[in-house]
C-alpha cells in the first residue's frame, strides 16, 4: 500500500500550503465546534484532574494539526472554568509546521510540553505515558500496513488509568466516502483510501483496548456563493489542489456527490463521526 496520503498530507501542513489550509478551515472549523457540543468536557477534564491529584494532567494530541480543538473546547465547552490546573500538553505530529502552529494557538488550561516531530507509529511514549492521548479527525493519513502499529502505540501511550479519545469520519462521513469517490475518479492505481473509523476501532481491539463509540452527525455549511472556499476546502480534503471544482462536478462519482452538497441556499456536506472512548 503506497505512503503516498502521508507524504502529500505532511507537504500540505506546511507555510507553502497555508492558503489551502485556511480555505479548509473556512469549513472544517465548524467540526471542532460539534465536538466541543457532543459532550460534557469540562466535567470530564475535572474527573481525570481528580483522578491525578495535586499534579497537572499529561495530555498527549496526536497529529495536532493547528490547535482548533484545544481551542474549541475552550470556545464552546467551557473548559476554562473548569478549575483546572494547566494540562501540560505534548504535542505529535510529522509536520514542524503543524506543532509550531497548535503550540502558537493553544489556549489556557492547555500548557505546551514537550514536541515529537513523528508519526503515531513511530512515537515512542514516555514509560509512565498519558492521562489522556486524543486524535481528532488526525489519523486519516495513516498507511494501512502501520495501522496495526499505529493503534498499539496509541495504547501504549496511555498511562495507568489513563484513557483515550478519537473523533474521526466513519466510513459513510463526508472525509471518507469523498476521498474514495476521488480515487476513483482522479487518483492513481495504487492510491490508498482514507482510513476510516470503523478500521481504526478494528485496530485499537486487536491491540487489547475496549473502545465505545458515540456517532455524531451533522452537516458542514458555507453559503450558495462560496464557491472559492468549497474548492478549498474539498481540495484540501484529499490533499489534492490540482482538480478544481469544475472538475469534481464533471467527474463521476465525485460530481453526484457534490450535486448532492449543492443546495439553493447552501453548500451542505454530511459528517457521520464517531467519537471514540479508548481504555486499556
Amino acid at each position: 500500500m503506497s505512503d503516498d496520503i502521508l507524504t502529500r498530507s505532511t507537504a500540505h501542513w506546511s507555510e507553502a500550503g497555508r492558503a489551502g489550509m485556511d480555505a479548509f478551515y473556512t469549513l472544517a472549523t465548524d467540526d471542532y465546534r460539534h465536538l466541543a457540543e457532543a459532550r460534557d468536557w469540562a466535567g470530564w477534564l475535572a474527573a481525570a484532574q481528580q483522578q491525578a491529584g495535586d499534579r497537572s494532567l499529561r495530555l498527549l494530541d496526536v497529529a495536532c494539526g493547528s490547535g482548533k480543538f484545544p481551542n474549541a473546547l475552550v470556545r464552546h465547552a467551557r473548559v476554562a472554568e473548569a478549575g483546572l490546573r494547566p494540562v501540560a500538553t505534548d504535542l505529535l505530529d510529522p509536520s514542524a509546521f503543524s506543532i509550531a502552529e497548535a503550540r502558537a494557538a493553544l489556549p489556557a488550561p492547555f500548557m505546551p510540553a514537550a514536541e515529537h516531530e513523528t508519526t503515531l507509529q513511530d512515537f515512542t511514549p514516555p514509560p509512565d505515558g498519558y492521562d489522556i492521548v486524543w486524535a481528532t479527525h488526525a489519523l486519516y493519513a495513516v498507511p494501512a500496513k502501520d495501522l496495526p502499529k499505529a493503534a498499539e502505540q496509541f495504547c501504549a501511550a496511555m498511562g495507568p488509568g489513563g484513557c483515550g479519545v478519537i473523533a474521526h469520519s466513519a466510513a459513510a462521513g463526508h472525509y471518507v466516502e469523498f476521498h474514495r469517490r476521488y480515487l476513483n475518479a482522479f487518483g492513481s492505481a495504487d492510491a490508498a483510501p482514507y482510513i476510516s473509523a470503523e478500521d481504526l476501532a478494528a485496530a485499537l481491539r486487536a491491540a487489547g483496548a475496549q473502545v465505545g463509540v458515540t456517532e455524531v452527525r451533522y452537516d458542514s455549511v458555507a453559503g450558495a456563493d462560496a464557491t472559492e472556499a468549497v474548492e478549498g476546502y474539498l481540495q484540501r480534503c484529499v490533499f489534492d489542489d490540482g482538480v478544481s471544482l469544475a472538475e469534481m462536478q464533471a467527474q463521476s462519482p465525485v460530481a453526484e456527490w457534490v450535486a448532492a452538497a449543492r443546495r439553493e441556499d447552501s453548500w451542505r456536506f454530511p459528517q457521520v463521526v464517531h467519537l471514540m472512548d479508548v481504555t486499556a
